[in-house]
């Protein structure tokens, strides 16, 4: 039997601990006992104080117990933390797939094939972007213009619209939770907005995974740091 406990740290934390109450039953095998005890203990420091919470040690052997994806990320602005399950995948209209990741207290990421087209729930949240992106891989397109249509204080939607051009860094080996993934690393530039974004994507070479990237959550939130933990 699978359970869900929620947690609440930094952004928010949901973490999936399966085949047995997260109390530690005797059902329970050890490796997920350890990660939704280390859990719990983060999320104690975060309420105990003003900083954020102790990131968990997280081993590849904690993670066997997990089913599906899950996406960390950290908000640089900061240093606040989530891992995010997948809530659903749909077809794109254009070309690729749209994921959404979310917690249990509601915040969201919106991923292309990769790209952060949306939040919601941070403040200041991407309402929605107007991007072009490639058929059949994973990443941003090579260039052109994209327009991100952003909630601002006045809870107004304000459009920034930003000129991208992407150089291909090569090939570099990544590791994530003691796994292992031999990518291609871009970095996308953009121009707008009142400003330069710099946003960077590890790519896996054989499959249209976005194993890790930092990009830009818009003018509120800066820069999102994300790691696919599982898959």
């Amino acid at each position: 039997m699978r359970v869900k406990q929620a947690l609440r740290g930094g952004i928010a934390v949901l973490f999936l601990a399966g085949l047995a109450a997260c109390s530690g039953g005797s059902d329970a095998p050890t490796e997920v006992v350890q990660l939704t005890t280390a859990l719990r203990e983060a999320v104690a420091a975060r309420v105990a104080g003003d900083q954020p919470a102790a990131r968990p040690q997280l081993t590849r052997a904690m993670l066997k117990g997990i089913e599906g994806a899950y996406l960390e990320a950290t908000l640089e602005k900061n240093g606040k933390w989530a891992y995010l399950p997948v809530e659903g995948v749909r077809p794109d209209e254009g070309n690729g797939a749209v994921t959404v990741w979310r917690t249990v207290d509601d915040v969201s990421l919106i991923t292309r094939n990769g790209v952060l087209v949306g939040t919601r729930g941070l403040g200041g949240d991407i309402l929605s972007t107007e991007i072009d992106l490639p058929a059949g891989r994973a990443g941003p397109p090579e260039g052109g213009v994209r327009v991100l249509h952003v909630r601002d204080s006045n809870d107004a939607t304000v459009p920034v619209t930003l000129a991208c051009s992407v150089r291909d860094l090569g090939p570099e080996t990544i590791e994530i939770v003691e796994l292992r993934h031999t990518t291609r690393h871009l970095r996308e530039t953009c121009d707008g907005g009142g400003g330069r974004v710099v946003n960077d994507y590890w790519i896996d070479t054989r499959r249209p995974i976005v194993w890790q990237s930092r990009q830009w959550a818009g003018p509120h939130n800066g820069y999102l740091r994300l790691r696919q933990i599982t898959e």
